[in-house]
């Protein structure tokens, strides 16, 4: 088992196939932790720590202890002698996977669709308090990549939005809730993670694709930064204490070793001061790895389940034999103390009192090797009175993108309601039946895959709406269900007979490691499921008053049917978690005034989203390329360059009322006159040492504990190291090997763009107040989601991107005067010659409204230096 050096052949194969294949430069060495403004505190707490640690023992810090050899997914070495048990990483983006007793929340994807940042936050701290109280020392979301350059890719919904300005808000609003309730949040995965056909070469072998590398993704600088890197600075000025590298390759080197998106981009440019660990199994070299920037291997094995691993004991010897400075496992466990103290760690942790690999009360401790048999899940219901906030952004989340001749909202004098489609009722093999939500039966509210969690229970839509219909009606509402989707001749009776035929559709997705119904996490295509547009056919034939209800992870192709005259309304309502059919009520009976706005366009075609998936081969064994070839393009931004008319565009939503805008106005603030932005220059200290230098006997393998078969330990069994290796080819001098400047810890030049949290602070600076007015013209209070979207007015710009947006509640007749500001990152290019943010010198606008495309107001920006 190799430890130390390099991957040698794909280094070398990567620089010979520079001219025809994306290629990933190199920058070294790795920037050390700092320490600045909000993580200063935290910081100082952590160098005392780490300063009295052996060497073995800052590793064990930084490696997992290996595939279900702990309760969680994920689980770090402790500090014995110190009595600190290992961190526990735990999934998921919208609750605690693999275990019991907690909530299942709305996707991210619903969080973007209610364009509130308050519910974002609410839900962060309730899924935050859930871990916590779970013993989760890390909960491993929130996700901004994928972003969702692909209508289609299966995990879009584990994230937010394809606009990063909407993501980067809903993962920064996130971030500060799961911290503030007390665990480290991990913003994942970084980057270009955008499909999950090839992420994983090994995944693609099993599902027959002879490829021996995982896909690359092609990504040029200036998409990097204006697109992809975007949320993931946002997270960074919101404190991430993690960040998780992602599988793919970026520009042909892997994301847990490429040196230029960790080292450069992400500690150096954006500042980065908490740790970086890898996806599980995204962890491919040794030393190389660790010089590149990685901070924390998951699981740690090299296999999952494989009693090797590249960290753990090799890590330790990779320094005393020389071939890693100790600095760099300095930093690496300072930036992963640093994170734990931030969020008061210390002060809020108990052992986990779960075990992810079983339900069972006792089962054994270790699962992969079944040893310490013991008490494993103590059962500790966590839930509170989450139901609450999750049943609130599931309507406030809930679309409305059509509502002829106001359909809804329903009155309760119906006096036949026929429900029709699977997807209005149960799965037949329970709510948790399929495992990881790996099937597509009865509703949709969540996808597939790590980022689920187990439902406590889930109120169906078939449930919700015949408890509402009987309750107001005294039992004098006929209410009746066909949840077959090929029963269509006793949809159509029911439907003839209906004053309102309700339709439930649904399209699902998710990770890669699943195949559903030929679908390998990514959809074979936009359609609906499971027959469902003969169910809507049906229904609009019979009954001219069809609503259809839309649970999907993306968008779907509605062309066919969307204009029908019987259709009298259209509702997107995502995948709203454990209350959905209780959410979903709540708007089709007015109770709640929908607000949502559609996080992503509706095309009429796939070909008018822009590139396909790589779903086949391309690069003959070697590594699948996806080239970016889109750039800035995706999305609603797409739309616009081709001058594509959509169905329903970005932004869209319909209400109960109707709001007009009026009277913007743009005042450049004082803080525009303060001068030209200054590009970063000098040095930084240099790489701090901490402690004493370790000797290989202060590494051995500790008296008294208890070995564990596969455990992964970092302590050295031997004080021969080729022996404690256990390497054949230990006499190979590695450090022939090592790239230019990848050991050197003296002061290195700071990167013109650079800063210590996201980027260089003249970025943030305001430059333009805007304001507008919004009026309530209808009937009702409502809800309203004023856009802000700025022409940056270059001839290879976007024709407007999304850069503010706000939700507020406004009573029928009353008016608001929004107010909002731009930063100048907001009206700023990145420069590629320069490696910089400017503001260019073409004329800019401003634009109000209430979707991409319902821009009323417009106002020119005045210039700035």
């Amino acid at each position: 088992m190799k430890f130390a050096w390099f991957e040698v052949a794909a280094l070398t194969a990567s620089v010979a196939n520079a001219n025809s294949l994306a290629y990933s430069p190199p920058y070294y060495p790795s920037p050390w932790m700092t320490g600045e403004g909000d993580w200063s505190e935290a910081y100082t707490r952590a160098v005392e720590f780490v300063s009295n640690l052996t060497l073995a023992e800052k590793v064990n810090l930084t490696t997992g202890s290996g595939w279900m050899q702990e309760s969680c997914v994920g689980e770090t070495g402790g500090i014995p002698r110190l009595g600190m048990w290992g961190m526990c990483m735990q999934d998921a983006p919208l609750g605690i996977r693999f275990s019991d007793y907690n909530s299942a929340f709305p996707a991210g994807v619903n969080v973007a669709a209610a364009w509130d940042k308050r519910l974002a936050y609410q839900r962060g701290v309730a899924m935050g308090e859930e871990h916590r109280d779970k013993g989760v020392d890390v909960q491993l979301g929130p996700v901004a990549g994928p972003l969702g350059k692909f209508p289609d890719g299966g995990r879009n919904w584990e994230g937010f939005s394809p606009d990063p300005v909407l993501t980067g808000v809903m993962m920064a609003e996130t971030i500060k809730g799961m911290q503030d309730a007390g665990v480290i949040a991990c913003a994942k995965h970084f980057i270009g993670n955008e499909q999950e056909h090839f992420r994983q070469s090994g995944e693609a072998q099993g599902y027959g694709y002879n490829i021996s590398q995982s896909l690359s993704s092609n990504i040029d600088d200036k998409t990097m930064h204006e697109l992809y890197l975007w949320p993931f600075v946002d997270s960074i000025r919101a404190g991430v204490g993690s960040v998780m590298c992602s599988y793919n390759q970026i520009n042909n080197s892997y994301g847990c070793a490429n040196s230029y998106s960790l080292n450069k981009l992400l500690k150096g440019e954006l500042g980065f001061q908490g740790f970086v660990m890898s996806d599980w199994g995204a962890h491919h070299s040794g030393v190389e790895s660790a010089l590149a920037g990685l901070d924390m291997s998951m699981p740690g094995d090299v296999i999952l389940g494989s009693p090797y691993s590249y960290w753990g004991t090799n890590l330790t010897i990779s320094v005393l034999n020389g071939t890693m400075p100790e600095w760099r496992v300095d930093d690496m466990a300072v930036r992963i103390m640093s994170a734990y103290y931030k969020v008061g760690r210390d002060r809020f942790r108990t052992p986990p009192n779960f075990s992810s690999w079983t339900r069972d009360e006792y089962n054994f401790q270790h699962s992969m090797v079944s040893e310490d048999w013991g008490k494993v899940n103590e059962r500790v219901n966590v839930q509170r009175d989450h139901a609450q906030i999750i049943r609130k952004i599931g309507s406030d989340s809930t679309v409305l993108l059509k509502n002829k001749g106001g359909a809804l909202p329903l009155t309760h004098n119906e006096k036949f309601i026929s429900i029709l489609g699977e997807d209005a009722g149960s799965n037949a093999h329970g709510a948790n039946g399929c495992d990881d939500r790996g099937c597509d039966n009865g509703t949709l509210a969540m996808g597939w895959g790590s980022g689920t969690a187990n439902y406590p229970y889930l109120i169906t839509p078939e449930q919700a709406i015949q408890n509402e219909a009987l309750e107001y009606s005294n039992g004098q509402t006929n209410v009746f269900a066909v949840t077959d989707n090929w029963a269509l001749t006793q949809m159509a009776a029911l439907a003839s007979q209906a004053d309102v035929a309700l339709v439930f559709v649904n399209a699902d997705s998710g990770e890669g490691f699943i195949n559903v119904d030929g679908n390998e996490g990514d959809r074979k295509n936009l359609t609906l499921w499971k027959n469902g547009e003969e169910v809507i056919k049906t229904a609009s034939q019979h009954c001219n008053n069809t609503i259809v209800v839309i649970h999907s992870t993306s968008a779907v192709l509605i062309s066919d049917w969307y204009d029908n005259d019987n259709i009298t309304a259209i509702i997107w309502a995502g995948l709203p978690g454990q209350e959905s059919g209780h959410s979903l009520v709540d708007v089709l009976y007015g109770r709640i005034n929908p607000g949502g706005k559609t996080p992503f366009t509706w095309g009429k075609t796939r070909k008018d989203y822009g590139p396909p998936l790589v779903t086949v081969p391309n690069n003959g064994a070697d590594a699948p390329q996806d080239n970016f070839e889109d750039g800035v393009f995706i999305d609603y931004r797409r739309f616009d360059k081709d001058n594509i008319e959509p169905i329903y565009e970005f932004g869209y939503g319909l209400s109960y009322t109707k709001f007009a805008f009026s009277d913007i106005k743009v005042t450049p603030l004082a803080s525009s006159q303060r001068g030209e932005y200054k590009a970063t220059t000098g040095k930084s200290q240099k790489a701090p040492v901490l402690g004493e230098p370790s000797t290989v006997s202060d590494n051995l393998f500790p008296e008294g504990i208890k070995r564990v078969r596969q455990y992964l330990y970092p302590w050295l069994n031997s004080t021969d190291l080729r022996a404690s290796s256990g390497d054949p080819d230990y006499g190979m001098d590695s450090k022939d090997y090592l790239p230019e400047g990848a050991t050197d810890g003296s002061p290195q030049d700071l990167l013109p763009s650079s800063g210590s949290s996201g980027g260089n602070p003249g970025l943030f600076e305001d430059l333009y107040q805007v304001t507008a007015t919004i009026t309530n013209t209808g009937s009702v209070t409502g809800d309203e989601v004023p856009q802000l979207y700025l022409s940056l007015g270059g001839n290879d710009d976007p024709t407007k991107v999304l850069r503010q947006f706000d939700r507020v509640t406004i009573a029928p007749g009353q008016s608001l005067q929004w107010t909002t500001t731009l930063t100048r990152r907001d009206v700023s290019n990145w420069d590629v010659a320069s490696q910089n943010w400017v503001i260019s010198g073409a004329q800019k606008k401003v634009y109000v409204g209430n979707s991409s495309r319902k821009l009323p107001l417009s106002a020119d920006l005045p210039s700035v230096e």
